[in-house]
Parts: C-alpha cells; structure tokens; sequence
C-alpha cells in the first residue's frame, strides 16, 4: 500500500487553486523563517579552484542573448504549485512596496542597503524586451521528448520518445521542484536526453519540507523513476547514472531535506533560480539562520572544488522579514572567501544582470527586478544552465523521435 505522499498527483483545479492562493504569500513567513532544529550538512570541501568562464546567456560580457519573440499568451502561469514562502508562486513576486514591506523608514532603509536591492515603489510598470511575459511564456513544443507521464511515486516525469538510455540501461536525470511545467519549455530547447521529473506541491517552502523530511519519500522516487525508464526502454535493469536537482522559488524547502538524506550524496549538480531563502537569527542586524542552509553551502563548497555543479541565482526581491535570495547567495560566496564582481548585460527575458561569481564549478548570477515577472524570468535560465553546463558534464545518452 502506497503512502499517502507517493500518491499525490497535482490536477487542474488544485493548479488554479493554488495560483490564486499565490497572490497571498506575503501574509505570512516562509518556512525558512521559522525556529525548527535542523541537522548539520556535510563536511566542506576544499575551494581552491581557479574560476571558471562562460559564453552566451550566463556569461556577463558576452553577446546579450536573443529574446524569445512573442507570441499568443495562451499558457498558464508558471507552477502548478502556488506560491513560495518566497517569492510567489507561478507568477506571483514580492515587490518592495508590497504588503509587509516598508514597515518604516529604518526597515525600507536597510532593506536598501542588502545585496542587489532595488525598489519597485511607485514605479510603473516596466515594457519587458522582446515584448514577452516571463510568466506566461509560449510553448516550443516537446522536442524529442514524450508528454508527461504520471509513473513517478510524486510528480509528473517526461522522457525522450526513443533513447536516453545507455547500453547498460544508465540514464540522467533532473528532477525540478516547483514551476514543473514553465520549467519543461525551458528544459526541452536544449536537454538532449536526460530525463525531468516535475514536482508541485503546494503554496509554499513548507510544503516541499514537509514531503520530503523522511528519507524513504526521495527514495521511493527514484525507485519509481528506475522502473519507469525499465518500463520503456525496455531494459530491466535501468538505473540513475547521474541526478540532478533544481527548483525555482519555493522548491528549495524540498532540496534542503534531500541533501541532508543519504540519498542526497548522489546528487551531483544543483540549479537554485531565485530559489534559496533563510529566516533570521537577527532581523535588525541580517544575521541568517545558518543552519538552515547548511546544506547549500556544504554543496557551494563541492562545486568550487570541482567535485559537482551549482548553479545559482537571484533577483533583487526583498521578502518581509526573511532573508532574500541576494541575502542567501551572498553569504554563500562569503563562505566560500569570495567576493562577487559587477557585471552588466542583458539577459533572457528582459533580466538584466548586475552581479556575478565563479569558482569551479560553483556559479552564482544576480539580477535586478523585483516584481512577479523579473521572479518567473529566472526559469528562463534553464535553458542555458543545461546547454552549456549540464550537457558538457554529464554527456547524457541522446534522445531522439
């Protein structure tokens, strides 16, 4: 018999539902803000490697990438999940000026002075390049890849129609939680076999948490991910060669307990789009809950030593009392003794960048923007974080119609 957990299967109106709910999350804290006993992320790693440069739209200096050309809106926001304890949910962001924001001069004061902060009070609207919305993006089609599939204990999962899969039945995959279907038009113009699961739980990081604080949930996912490409392909002993986790907004609640499992050790790169919040020991002062993520920064570590791939980035959205994702990437750098530099292009969908790090294989992007779509733009990354660092690294077997 089935835990109630493997058999959650997000629908249409629970999608809506949540969408609408979305527009709430500034009501209350996230669960990154709240005081909950977390264990202590693996030893770090050594961090010494020299750093690393980029082309196209991850790199700052570069020729700006071209901008999705528009077209008829005609697709959902992003997530079938709702909102983050974050930032929103697909779609939803937390301007500056927004409820819980600017409580008074001193708070809009030093909320001014946090890494990347920008404000969006009495702005207008601004005409994104390219004319396109971030949150509702069109559609690319599939690629070489199947519709998604329902085979998962949790989640939604889409693999290439034919191949994918090596002699030996080893096969990669990325399992990205929260914005799984925005993620997917993102993910199919460059991916060239790997597998994507997508998850969406719910309004919230504690959502993600909670799902996945018992070790056997993550694992049972991947048993069902193995049966489902043996189940195609044909091969009986399928089995995960390389795995990846990624997350927009919320999903980072569910990351955070997967690399503290056993299981997590398997992990091997991790995709963080304006994606990683922390509560505070200190509001007046910034000072982090550090333990919460503990785990990020053990893995920062790895990567800058070349032992997996992170990737990360912010916008410039400040949450009520909660620390943002500039805040969090910024104190990752400083664990690593490293000091982001200023950049300045224009990226996907009317992002533009202001800041940059690399080490190793460790990369952090920041941005500026501070309404829902500079927040849903981030998914936008996807396509390049795989072309031009996931393809390289993990050589996955080739998919095709």
């Amino acid at each position: 018999m089935r835990h109630p957990l493997q058999a959650r299967r997000p629908s249409g109106r629970w999608a809506l539902l949540s969408l609408l709910a979305a527009t709430w999350w500034l009501a209350a804290p996230p669960a990154a803000a709240q005081d909950t006993a977390a264990p202590k992320a693996a030893a770090p790693q050594a961090d010494d490697a020299p750093p690393a440069t980029h082309v196209a739209s991850l790199q700052a200096d570069g020729p700006p990438a071209v901008p999705q050309a528009a077209a008829p809106q005609a697709d959902s926001p992003p997530a079938e999940g709702g909102a983050p304890p974050t930032d929103g949910a697909a779609g939803a962001g937390a301007p500056s000026g927004g409820a819980g924001a600017g409580a008074s001069d001193e708070r809009s004061a030093a909320r001014r002075d946090r890494p990347g902060a920008t404000s969006s009070r009495a702005a207008p609207p601004k005409k994104r390049r390219g004319d396109i919305n971030p949150c509702m993006t069109p559609d690319p089609g599939w690629g070489v890849y199947d519709r998604w599939s329902r085979a998962p204990s949790i989640g939604q999962m889409i693999m290439p129609h034919r191949g994918g899969v090596t002699k030996r039945g080893g096969f990669d995959v990325i399992i990205h939680f929260h914005g799984h279907e925005a993620l997917r038009k993102e993910f199919v113009k460059t991916a060239e076999g790997a597998v994507l699961v997508g998850i969406d739980l719910g309004i919230g990081s504690g959502a993600y948490s909670s799902a996945f604080s018992a070790p056997y949930v993550f694992e049972n996912l991947l048993d069902s991910i193995e049966r489902a490409v043996a189940k195609k392909t044909g091969k009986k002993k399928a089995y995960i060669r390389k795995l990846g986790l990624s997350s927009w907004s919320a999903g980072y609640g569910a990351v955070e307990q997967i690399l503290r499992q056993p299981a997590g050790k398997r992990v091997d790169a991790l995709v963080l789009l304006d994606s990683l919040h922390a509560g505070y020991a200190d509001e007046q002062q910034h000072k982090l809950k550090v333990a919460q993520i503990e785990p990020f920064i053990a893995f920062a570590r790895r990567a800058a030593a070349g032992e997996a791939f992170m990737f990360m980035s912010h916008s410039s959205i400040l949450p009520p009392g909660y620390a943002s994702t500039a805040e969090t990437a910024d104190f990752i750098v400083r664990q690593l003794r490293g000091k982001t530099r200023g950049s300045s292009r224009a990226d996907v969908l009317g992002l533009d960048m202001i800041r940059r790090f690399d080490r190793g294989d460790f990369h952090v992007r920041g941005y500026t923007g501070d309404d829902k779509p500079d927040h849903c733009a981030h998914i936008g990354l996807m396509a390049d974080v795989v072309r031009i660092h996931l393809n390289p690294r993990w050589k996955s077997p080739r998919g095709r119609l």
